[in-house]
Order: C-alpha cells, then sequence, then structure tokens
C-alpha cells in the first residue's frame, strides 16, 4: 500500500512548481515509509509514498511505461488478486512485462482496454494513470471503496490524493467548513456522505467510479454497481458457493514478499480468516501463521455486559488460536495512552472520527507493525451477511433514518442556537437517507420484508461501510501496515447481494448463513458465539477524563468549537453523573464518552487544521 497525490493544469507549468508536490507527497508519508517518488512535465505532477510489499525492485513509482510509441505514467496505491491470470491474459495480448510489480499490470491494462482497465481488476486500489500522448489523467478506484481518493479543483488546477491533508499542503486549497461540511460534522459524522470531503471545496471519488481530466475538463462514470437478480440456488448449493467464494478471496488475499499474518478477536469473522489462513500456510510450507487481537488494560476487571457487547474477547481468541496453531500476539493498551491518542488519530483521519475506536485501532496497528507488514482484517462480513442488531431488531429495522443512528435527533440540543437557525440539520439527515434510498437496485416482485432488507443491506455496503474502511484504512497505514479485507471481495459481495433474507438469518442468527457455511471448519463454540464488536474500554477513569476535559473546555471562551456547540448545554450535559447513563448514539459502540471524545476532536479539529466556518 502507498499514498499517492498529483497535480494537473492545463494553463500553467507545474514543472515549475515542484516544492509544492513535495509537500503534497510528504504529507503521506507514513502511508509510504519505504520509498519516495515524483515524476513532472509540464502540465502533470505526480507523487508516490511507497509501502514495499511485492517486488522491492520491479515496483518503484511513479512507474512510466511506453507502449508503441505512446508514454503512460502511473502512481497507484493498491494490491491485485488477480495478478496471474491478468499477467498470462496481457502476455497473451502482446504486452511485455518486465517486473512481477502490479503496477506495471494496471499500466498495460490501462494501454490495452484504456476506460474500462478497472474492469480486469480484482483488488484494492486508488490509482492514476497520465496519457501523454493525449494529455489526460485516468484515476479509478476499487469496487467497494477500500483505498481512497479525494480531490479538488482550484481555479485551472486539478489536485488529487489518497488523504485530504495531500490536498491542504497545496497554498490553493483552504481549510474551510460551509454549511454541507458543517452538517456533516454535526449530524453525519463520524460517518461521511459518499463522494463528501467535508472541507469546502474537497471531494471524494466514489468507490466503482473512474475520472478523466482533461482539457475539455472532468468526465466521472461508474464502472461497476450493484445488480439485483433473482436468486435461483437451493440452500446447500448457495452455502457451498458462499464457501468457496470466500476461501478463494482469502487465499488470493494471502499473496506477499514480507510477513502477513491476520487479526482475530474470537469472533466468526476473523476465525474465518484466520482458519483459512492457516490452512493455506500448512498446506503451502509457510510456517507458523501469526495473529494478533487487542484488549485493554483492567478490562477483566471492569468489563459489563450489555446489548452489543454480550461477552469479551480473551477465552475465544485463545480457543480460536489453539484450535488452529497460530503463534498468537495479545496485544494491551493502557488507558492513559488511548486518551493520548485521541487527538493523533483525529490527525491522522483528517476528521474528527470514532474517538477512542480509532486511538486503539491506531495503537493495535502500530504494535502489529513491529512483526508484519500487511495483515487480514474481518471487516464487512456484518454488512455483507447481516450480523448488526439493526438488521434483526423491528424498531431498528423500521427506523426511517440510517439505523446506526436513529438517535441523531439527539445531538441537536447541543448544537449552537446560531448554527441550527442557519442549517436545517434534521432535514440534512432526512435528504441524504432518501437520497441513498433513491440508489437501491430494486428487483420486482420481491415482497416487502426481503425488499425492505435489500434496502437495509444497500444502506450498509454504501453508507456504513464506508466509515468502518475508512478508520480501518487511516488507522493502519498511518503506521505503514497494510490491511486486507476478504469479506469485501466483489464477487463474494455481488453473489451475496442477491441471496434473499431469509436464507441469510439461517436459523434466525446473524449472519446465520455464513455461520451454516464455516461448520467443520470452526469449532461449534465459536459458531454459535454471540456477535460482540470490536472491543472498546470499560475503564471508569476514561469517562471521568472525557467529562473533565470537556467541562475544562467550556471554560475556555476561545474554544474554536462553540462556533458549531452550545456551551451551556454542554457543560450542563458533563457535569451530570453519566456513569449509568446508555447513549448509543451512532453505531454499537459510541456511547456517552465517545460523544465527549468526539467534540473534543471536533475542537482539536479546528485548532490544529486552522478551519474557517463560513
Amino acid at each position: 500500500m502507498c499514498g499517492i497525490t498529483g497535480w494537473i493544469d492545463f494553463e500553467q507549468d507545474v514543472s515549475q512548481q515542484t516544492a509544492i508536490l513535495d509537500a503534497m507527497n510528504q504529507a503521506h508519508v507514513a502511508r509510504g515509509p519505504d520509498a519516495e517518488g515524483t515524476w513532472v512535465s509540464r502540465h502533470a505532477a505526480l507523487g508516490h509514498r511507497r509501502l514495499i510489499v511485492i517486488d522491492p525492485e520491479g515496483g518503484i513509482q511513479p512507474m512510466i511505461k511506453h507502449v508503441g510509441d505512446r508514454k503512460y505514467v502511473i502512481t497507484y496505491n493498491g494490491e491485485l488478486y488477480n495478478m496471474p491470470e491478468l499477467r498470462l491474459k496481457l502476455l497473451s495480448l502482446g504486452h511485455q512485462l518486465t517486473s512481477r510489480s502490479d503496477t506495471e499490470l494496471i499500466l498495460a491494462a490501462y494501454a490495452e482496454w484504456g476506460l474500462s482497465c478497472p474492469e480486469h481488476l480484482n483488488g484494492i486500489f486508488a490509482f492514476a494513470v497520465w496519457d501523454e500522448a493525449n494529455q489526460q489523467l485516468f484515476i479509478a478506484r476499487d469496487r467497494i471503496g477500500v483505498k481512497p481518493l479525494f480531490y479538488a479543483q482550484a481555479g485551472s488546477s486539478f489536485l488529487f490524493g489518497s488523504e485530504i491533508k495531500s490536498l491542504l499542503a497545496h497554498p490553493a486549497i483552504r481549510p474551510e467548513l460551509d454549511e454541507e461540511g458543517i452538517a456533516e460534522v454535526l449530524m453525519m459524522g463520524p460517518a461521511r456522505t459518499p463522494g463528501v470531503g467535508v472541507f469546502r471545496g474537497i471531494k471524494e471519488l466514489k468507490p466503482g467510479h473512474w475520472m478523466v481530466i482533461n482539457r475539455e475538463g472532468i468526465t466521472v462514470k461508474p464502472y461497476w454497481e450493484l445488480i439485483s437478480r433473482h436468486h435461483t440456488d437451493d440452500f446447500e448449493t448457495t452455502v457451498a458457493n458462499v464457501r468457496d467464494l470466500f476461501q478463494d478471496a482469502v487465499k488470493r488475499q494471502l499473496v506477499s514478499d514480507v510477513p502477513i499474518g491476520t487479526m482475530l478477536s474470537g469472533g466468526l469473522d476473523s476465525s474465518a480468516i484466520s482458519a483459512f489462513a492457516a490452512q493455506v500456510f500448512k498446506d503451502e510450507g509457510r510456517g507458523i501463521l501469526h495473529t494478533f487481537s487487542v484488549d485493554y488494560a483492567d478490562n477483566e476487571k471492569y468489563f459489563s455486559v450489555n446489548e452489543f457487547q454480550p461477552n469479551p474477547d480473551a477465552p475465544w481468541v485463545r480457543l480460536m488460536s489453539e484450535h488452529i496453531g497460530s503463534r498468537h500476539h495479545t496485544v494491551l493498551i493502557d488507558n492513559q495512552e488511548l486518551i493520548d491518542h485521541l487527538v493523533r488519530s483525529m490527525e491522522v483521519r483528517d476528521l474528527p472520527g470514532m474517538a477512542d475506536i480509532d486511538a486503539s485501532l491506531l495503537l493495535f496497528s502500530r504494535e502489529i507493525k513491529k512483526d508484519l507488514t500487511v495483515v487480514l482484517s474481518g471487516e464487512c462480513a456484518d454488512e455483507v451477511f447481516g450480523g448488526y442488531p439493526w438488521f434483526h431488531r423491528e424498531e431498528m429495522v423500521n427506523a426511517d433514518t440510517f439505523p446506526w443512528a436513529r438517535l441523531v435527533g439527539e445531538r441537536i440540543p447541543f448544537i449552537s442556537p446560531e448554527i441550527s437557525s442557519r442549517i436545517r440539520l434534521s432535514d440534512y439527515v432526512e435528504a441524504r437517507y432518501q437520497e441513498a434510498l433513491s440508489e437501491v437496485p430494486r428487483l420486482s416482485e420481491e415482497n416487502a420484508t426481503e425488499a425492505r432488507m435489500r434496502e437495509m443491506f444497500y444502506l450498509n455496503l454504501t453508507r456504513w461501510m464506508p466509515t468502518l474502511l475508512d478508520r480501518k484504512d487511516r488507522m493502519s497505514m498511518a503506521f505503514g501496515l497494510e490491511v486486507r479485507v476478504p469479506f469485501c471481495d466483489h464477487h463474494l459481495v455481488e453473489y451475496v447481494w442477491n441471496i434473499p433474507w431469509s436464507m441469510k438469518k439461517h436459523g434466525q442468527r446473524e449472519k446465520g448463513l455464513l455461520r451454516y457455511a464455516l461448520k467443520g471448519i470452526l469449532p461449534e463454540e465459536i459458531i454459535e458465539r454471540k456477535k460482540s464488536p470490536y472491543p472498546k474500554t470499560h475503564h471508569p477513569g476514561y469517562l471521568r477524563t472525557m467529562q473533565s476535559k470537556i467541562l475544562q473546555l467550556t471554560e475556555d471562551p476561545h474554544a474554536p468549537v462553540f462556533q458549531l456547540l452550545d456551551r451551556k448545554a454542554v457543560r450542563r450535559f458533563a457535569e451530570q453523573d453519566l456513569s449509568g447513563r446508555h447513549f448509543p448514539w451512532f453505531g454499537q459502540l459510541m456511547n456517552v464518552p465517545a460523544l465527549l471524545a468526539y467534540w473534543l476532536q471536533m475542537n482539536e479539529w479546528l485548532i490544529k487544521y486552522n478551519i474557517s466556518i463560513r
């Protein structure tokens, strides 16, 4: 994995402003700690920071390739999982390949297929190819959106980068927040509407899209979308296909020239990945699989069961590691260090985020990186197979809003009266919800229950899952750790999308179909374990610290967050006894302490990014 950036301008000579390109490129130094490179011409400048995973010598970027009399230059972030097939296809078409690098394969694929190039790629990617002959830039992002890509226009300049911070490094991009950005941070956050970069003028290339930038302007089009079809396989055939598709995805994603392992929580998803990976290691003589889990100091003392976290991970991790014979590593996070990294996790994301959930993953990634460069993780199984409580509880299914933010209205009393009178915040959320529903690919003759569940899966795949993928990418790449997510394999997603809800909830269980498909592969105890999300701290000191910090903040007359929040309302809330208060304001894990931490991150974000509110 890597960091990519670039600058196109047909009205000025960008080759004379390499210091700006260097600054944009340096913003990604954490993403690519192993090497850096730039390429410039009169109207195009490309930058690259590299994390070496495959072909250290053959994958140097930006990469230049001549095909006939045409010259192409690429900067690429990602990993291809169909390299053998793609290589054979390109060789059969007469292309000369001089490396083992997937970077060269993408260049050759673009030279061969042009705009349809991404359709031939199986992997996670964001890349830009400069076509010198046509004076044209082509950019594409993977189907699910595992790898990020942001862009902005400033006068005649078009800028792009893996992270927002690379765009902000250009002097033409100012850190400003308009009404859309305010609504995103206050009401949608820590989620983000697809395509929206929150900062004024910054946009995101949506998953499964490509764009072309030339003298005529900018063209953006989708090359991949979910297609609804009637599912005709019987249950046992469906189970076999799910198992085969998932096993194939795991095996493909274990390709690496550097140490690779898995994250293991003892839950269904990470256990399935680890079991298949351990078998591949055994079959291919690759030694012992290393697995990693995270926990928190004193959690065994303070953990309490609730509807969203029914049990701690440790016993299940131990059971699973012994079952597959992995060499397991437990990362124990100190409560104070977690607090100390709340601001750093915001800087890594470029936005206020999932507070301690982000910070813990940041610290977890730091420790894994000491042993590995690549790790597989179980994200997205819940979105694909229906694992969250909101798939199974009637009041959440019928909430008529984003189910992970049913209590969004509870945020409004904390927002400053000036902002509330200026922006119709509830209307903004409703408009975004209706926008998402309007995109759902409907299926004729589907009963009301199946139709609603199709909506639910679409909402989760396109609005909730990107929040987790953003988190996983930024927190891991902050330490140059590449995380792969087999449940995001597009072949698997396409197939499961059309499996009816009546099959997916087999046995009336969350992810019932997946559980059934893993029988005989995982211990029965793991298969029957009730879903438990990513672990979080239960230390009462965390809540006390957040309350104390918020109360201190309300006493600061210059705290910029109170341009957005109501100082008195925030203070009244923080002065209460919040120890027994249960307010899941976002997702499953973000309760009262996380709300306070989110406000703290907002304040530091406004300061550190020197943000102007328009």
